[in-house]
């Protein structure tokens, strides 16, 4: 369980696609399996070794490149379309690609002190158009891949802001905790992804928490799709009896937690739980979530390990928080929540 691929798509959903009645459906489902699995071999290298992923850029500072898979595979990275500093290119997946890799840098410098996802201001190298059709955007351990959508039920996987920081977020982990991705950890591990990439959403917007939506793809969803987005951090649910995709299996307290198999062990489910408390204390203390909350959690990742699970991730938080404050009580009522008592 230690070579999957980082995915922002969850297996359940690409599973309920590859069971669906329209046969163009089914075909791209199969696809995206198809490029995940390819790209498991690569991501299992760079997380063992870490360091060996990381190309330096010039002077240590904000360095992206974005290529142009132009619907191909491989040998990546592709046609480069952008570099650092260049104007637009006009192609609105390179563009995307090259913005939000850009704020996701920014947030992570300006606001935790972070140079780069090693913390050595390593080189953000993005493939776009990768594939036919492909419905995801991966993290393979040293760079981005994004598929172009369905053009059904989902759009360019660039065109979500919080998509590309939640997959370069898997870069920050795992030059940080490497939380390994099964069960417990590889939840936490999607947590994380998806706590920054709220943040970094909030931050880029403005947005306080309390107007902030706390939905996750919402940006990926086309019209005809049926739904609003593929997670929410709030009690809700994302989307239910949805005629393809079912109902949202996310749980919100750790009674209901997913105990299979499938998933690594439930990564892409079992993260529901992390992310309501994280909303729930971005609630409860108010204001901006990049101000206080963001950085705690920042700082508890640092703290963490490869093998680390819910109730030690609930105390590191705690520990981040500092004795006594009322971040540390909000995020404590929040943990308790959703069943982790700390």
């Amino acid at each position: 369980m230690r070579n999957p691929v980082h995915c922002f798509l969850p297996p359940h959903v690409v599973d309920r696609l590859a069971e669906s009645p329209d046969a163009d459906i089914r075909r791209d489902a199969s696809n995206t399996k198809e490029v995940g699995a390819a790209a498991r071999a690569t991501r299992a290298l760079y997380q063992s070794m870490p360091a060996m992923a990381a190309i330096p850029s010039p002077m240590a500072q904000r360095y992206r490149l974005v290529y142009d898979m132009e619907q191909r595979r491989f040998p990546l990275p592709g046609k480069l379309r952008r570099s650092e500093g260049q104007d637009p290119s006009g192609d609105p997946a390179v563009d995307e690609a090259y913005d939000y890799a850009g704020d996701t840098y920014d947030f992570y410098l300006k606001v935790l002190k972070r140079n780069s996802l090693d913390g050595h201001g390593m080189t953000l190298v993005s493939s776009v158009q990768y594939g036919v059709r492909i419905n995801n955007a991966f993290w393979n351990g040293e760079q981005m891949l994004y598929g172009d959508g369905d053009g059904h039920l989902f759009a360019r996987f660039t065109k979500a802001r919080d998509v590309v920081a939640h997959e370069l977020t898997h870069g920050v982990i795992q030059f940080t905790a490497n939380l390994e991705y099964a069960n417990e950890p590889g939840a936490l591990n999607e947590h994380f992804a998806d706590a920054m990439s709220a943040v970094v959403k909030q931050w880029k917007l403005g947005q306080d928490v309390r107007n902030a939506d706390w939905l996750l793809g919402d940006a990926l969803m086309l019209p005809g799709a049926g739904i609003r987005s593929l997670r929410t951090m709030t009690e809700k649910k994302a989307y239910e009896n949805h005629p393809l995709l079912g109902t949202d299996p996310q749980p919100k307290h750790l009674k209901d937690r997913y105990t299979g198999d499938d998933d690594y062990g439930g990564v892409h489910i079992n993260s529901g739980i992390p992310n309501h408390a994280f909303y729930l204390a971005a609630r409860e203390i108010g204001g901006s979530s990049w101000e206080k909350l963001g950085p705690i959690w920042y700082k508890a990742l640092l703290a963490l390990t490869q093998y680390s699970n819910f109730h030690e991730a609930a105390v590191a938080t705690l520990n981040a928080a500092g004795e006594g404050t009322t971040e540390q009580k909000a995020i404590k009522q929040a943990w308790k929540a959703v069943g982790i008592e700390v």
